[in-house]
């Protein structure tokens, strides 16, 4: 690519998630030189606390300059240990050392907003982005030949934006999918998956009186409670100081809310009766919640898209491939989109409408079943943990039991933790991917 075509092209990018922050973080250190992105927050306050770290982001976090700060507030994790719900019986246990040595990093936990400051960081020490908060994108008017769409800030008027590419990292309510799937006649639409979730975090000062507890902040192990239809995953972060859970269980109170409804303030009680049958040690973690302090997520995706370009716009992230948090990979897909778009459009020959909409398909044609892929495990693995009584129980507890017996040698029902699937996950790498592959795919389009 010749150098005037990244200090021309305007792209913009739309939502400061994981995903839009690393499109732009990613663009600038290519070389592209005039990169907008617009977010319709004030500011970068993230919601919710723990977010895993696996390999397969870390590298690509790594390769933009962005990841030892980010490493530095993490915690390691050597191990992780599947326990039944009711009684804290350990139904199976994985050695995770292993991860490092096979990928090349380690498997991390951190928080979502060390994660989030890291890359926003990162975005500032590069002149070439702008940021746009308290704005977001109303409609898009015009996909090619320039792109076109409205922004609105919360303060003053409307105002319309032209650019040569739209990365739209706008989540699972985005309006450019919303005018892009509009546009093609074709339906996606958003579906209930009849889960809801609870995040909590503890700080220490709440788990010190508790020996029991106290262990579990200072451990490197991330731990999974599980019973019917529900499970907790917990784990220490911000270098054991802080203890997040993550809860997933039936939809009971967004069961006849509003599509656009995805958060509401939850009642303690509630909370509490739905793992009543849960063991003494989860009960007390979860009695250490002020009330009035706890918050329930909707868990909503949609369907699988049939496609996530049109002219000079792309989806990126939950805007195309929302996901179920049962295999910790929504936002490392998020980033591995950001990276490969910035692998293909630093090989544009030529800023031409045609070529941008060829290079951007190929972005999709190298990450859309990858990550389609990854949705449905996250969706399976749910389903095996979440069994009760009956056969499918009976065995998957049989393969857990295998797991113990062998020493962590086995078929993991927790997908998450299954050597096979982290081969697939943490062991692709696809920015390398995108630049051995990207002419083959170019000529093809």
């Amino acid at each position: 690519m010749e150098d005037n075509i990244k200090k021309e092209l305007k792209i913009c990018v739309i939502g400061a998630g994981m995903g839009g922050l690393c499109c732009a973080l990613a663009l600038a250190h290519y070389g592209f030189e005039n990169i907008e992105v617009f977010e319709t927050a004030s500011n970068l306050g993230f919601v919710g606390a723990g977010i895993q770290l696996a390999p397969n982001m870390s590298r690509i976090l790594d390769r933009l300059g962005v990841w030892k700060d980010i490493e530095k507030e993490a915690v390691l994790v050597k191990e992780t240990s599947i326990r039944d719900g009711a009684s804290d019986g350990e139904l199976a246990h994985v050695d995770l050392d292993y991860v490092y040595e096979t990928y090349g990093y380690p498997h991390m936990v951190g928080h979502r907003a060390s994660l989030a400051n890291g890359l926003y960081n990162g975005c500032k020490s590069h002149k070439a982005i702008k940021f746009n908060f308290s704005t977001g994108l109303k409609d898009v008017i015009s996909f090619a030949p320039k792109v076109t769409f409205t922004a609105v800030p919360r303060q003053g008027e409307p105002y319309e934006v032209e650019c040569d590419i739209l990365l739209a990292a706008d989540g699972i309510k985005s309006n450019t999918r919303r005018d892009m799937l509009k546009l093609l006649d074709v339906s996606a639409d958003i579906q209930d998956t009849d889960q809801a979730a609870y995040r909590i975090v503890l700080n220490r000062t709440q788990l010190e009186h508790d020996p029991e507890l106290l262990e579990l902040i200072d451990s490197e192990r991330v731990v999974r409670w599980i019973g019917e239809r529900r499970h907790i995953i917990a784990y220490p972060v911000s270098n054991n100081t802080v203890y997040n859970l993550s809860t997933t269980q039936p939809d009971v109170n967004f069961a006849a809310a509003p599509t656009e409804t995805y958060t509401t303030k939850a009642s303690k009680p509630a909370m509490l009766e739905v793992f009543a049958d849960f063991c003494p040690k989860v009960q007390r973690m979860l009695n250490l919640v002020p009330e009035g302090e706890v918050c329930e997520w909707k868990l909503r995706v949609h369907a699988p898209l049939p496609t996530w370009v049109h002219g000079s716009v792309a989806l990126v992230g939950d805007a195309c491939h929302p996901t179920l948090p049962h295999l910790a990979q929504g936002a490392a897909q998020a980033i591995e989109d950001a990276a490969v778009l910035a692998v293909v459009l630093t090989k544009l020959p030529d800023s031409s409408p045609e070529t941008i909409n060829k290079t951007l398909r190929v972005y999709e044609s190298v990450r859309k079943e990858r990550a389609e892929m990854l949705v449905e495990w996250a969706a399976a693995s749910a389903r095996e943990l979440h069994l009760g009584k009956g056969a499918a129980k009976e065995e998957r507890d049989r393969q857990f039991a295998e797991l113990k017996a062998k020493g962590g040698k086995a078929r993991v029902p927790d997908k998450w933790a299954d050597t096979d699937v982290q081969k697939v996950v943490y062991g692709v790498d696809c920015m390398k991917v995108a630049e051995e592959k990207f002419d083959e795919l170019y000529k093809s389009m």
